[in-house]
């Protein structure tokens, strides 16, 4: 069973950006939640040295007297004063409780807190956070002491409501975020630019190898990086080398068209002298035989001429397809065609579309064009037309339409004339195979030929190519 094809159509910058996208989400998210228990745990460090001073202030301001605690003077911070104000002092006893309380902390719930300075040592400091039976959460700092002149063990403890700690907290967080969602924006925007430019020769080397299918240059630029200087030079040498082959195949064949033709066409003259000698070869077997084997050698031209005009042509690649002027084409061969049949006195009517280019190779369309207007001056009894166009429908294609006056092709002979070695006369000179070339060379182009009749009753052979481009497009050659 053959594996699934694997999905190509992706975007390198697509998959840096996102892969630099997800590295810079964590390392920014990373670096934020440190930064953010680092900003927490300093504050609640500072906040553990303010109330170890709220409680040496505390200590300052207490007396005792008779077994009683109370206050010599004002305490010198205003809030251990003023009620509900989120800072509370109190002292306790581990044996009878609570001996002493701030005024702020006259509706505080002692019993919210006793329990977590019970292990206070003398001398001791301990900080801690608890959560009140109201869900309110405080810090909570308590120092252990044995009073002067006694041996009691006494608690003093400063609780403080965590609100103020939250706000500055959650100020942080917000301008910390704040700040890290604009550097990541900041640095997503560079690293595209970064992207884009440091990506522009891959670009560049995309654009380039579209020029060549396009015809509008030879070989890619040799000013690309390094990096990519082995692929660009190869590539050159593997275009040139393609070019030098299919050069050197045309030439071979050509040579190899002029070695068979020569004798064949030695060999059919002595046929013809042989022939015309009627009176020697009064033996019609021996006539027969001779007429036999120059039907042969008509044959043995028409495979060879077919099979050589069928290895040399293009397949249409359009890796190294060259820009064509559809219209100097044309002229060529009708400039060509009417100094031929200069005695048919043909009229000739051209219409080209300016700005129409083939992409391919030239003796393709010339063989093309040469065979399909060759029949129409051959078969026309004195109009041919040619038309040169775009056809936007059902896509958009060159078409090119030959029509002449002459006898036409019937429905039933459309088809048959595209064959190998078809031929609806039998008098006309020729081989009888242009059509089937022609079929072939359209079918190596993704291209297509259509017969039928023209308005005037002879033949009508329509050429539509996928491969063309007009000066006029903005967008890449077809």
């Amino acid at each position: 069973m053959s594996a699934e094809p694997r999905l190509t159509h992706y975007s390198l910058q697509s998959r840096l950006l996102v892969a630099v996208s997800v590295l810079l989400t964590l390392f920014l998210g990373l670096t934020g939640v440190v930064l953010d228990r680092a900003f927490r745990s300093s504050i609640e460090a500072g906040v553990a040295e303010q109330l170890q001073a709220q409680i040496y202030v505390l200590l300052s301001a207490v007396e005792e007297e008779g077994g009683q605690f109370y206050f010599l003077q004002d305490l010198r911070e205003p809030r251990f004063g003023q009620l509900n104000s989120g800072l509370y002092g109190l002292v306790s006893n581990p044996d009878v409780g609570e001996v002493l309380r701030t005024p702020s902390a006259l509706e505080l719930n002692f019993a919210d807190f006793s329990g977590l300075w019970q292990n206070v040592g003398r001398g001791e400091f301990q900080f801690a956070r608890a959560v009140a039976g109201d869900g309110a959460e405080y810090f909570v700092a308590a120092y252990g002491v044995i009073w002067e002149n006694g041996s009691a063990p006494y608690d003093f403890a400063v609780i403080e409501s965590t609100s103020t700690y939250m706000a500055e907290v959650n100020n942080f967080r917000k301008s910390l975020w704040s700040w890290f969602g604009g550097v990541a924006v900041l640095l997503l925007v560079l690293q595209v630019l970064l992207l884009h430019w440091g990506l522009s020769p891959l670009r560049r080397l995309a654009l380039d190898l579209k020029r060549i299918e396009s015809g509008e240059s030879e070989q890619l630029d040799p000013d690309y990086p390094k990096e990519l200087q082995a692929v660009t030079q190869n590539l050159n040498l593997l275009i040139k080398s393609e070019r030098k082959q299919q050069t050197r195949y045309r030439e071979t064949l050509g040579d190899l068209a002029h070695s068979l033709k020569t004798p064949l066409a030695v060999v059919a003259g002595l046929l013809q002298n042989l022939l015309r000698k009627r009176a020697v070869l009064e033996d019609d077997d021996a006539q027969n035989q001779i007429q036999a084997v120059e039907e042969q050698l008509e044959r043995m031209n028409q495979i060879v001429g077919y099979q050589l005009q069928r290895a040399v042509k293009t397949n249409g690649s359009s890796s190294l397809a060259r820009r064509v002027d559809v219209a100097a084409a044309i002229g060529k061969i009708l400039g060509a065609l009417e100094k031929v049949y200069a005695a048919k006195g043909m009229a000739v009517s051209s219409r080209v579309e300016p700005g129409l280019f083939f992409l391919g190779d030239e003796r393709d369309l010339m063989e093309v064009l040469g065979n399909v207007l060759d029949n129409a001056f051959k078969y026309g009894s004195g109009r041919v037309a040619v038309q040169a166009s775009v056809r936007e429908q059902p896509q958009r294609q060159l078409r090119i339409c030959v029509e002449d006056d002459g006898p036409g092709i019937s429905e039933s002979n459309q088809e048959f004339v595209l064959q190998r070695g078809a031929r609806l006369d039998t008098l006309a000179q020729g081989q009888g195979i242009g059509l089937a070339v022609v079929s072939d060379i359209m079918s190596s182009y993704g291209g297509q030929i259509d017969i039928g009749s023209s308005d005037e009753g002879g033949a009508r052979v329509e050429l539509v190519f996928n491969n063309f481009h007009h000066a006029t497009d903005t967008s890449p050659p077809h």
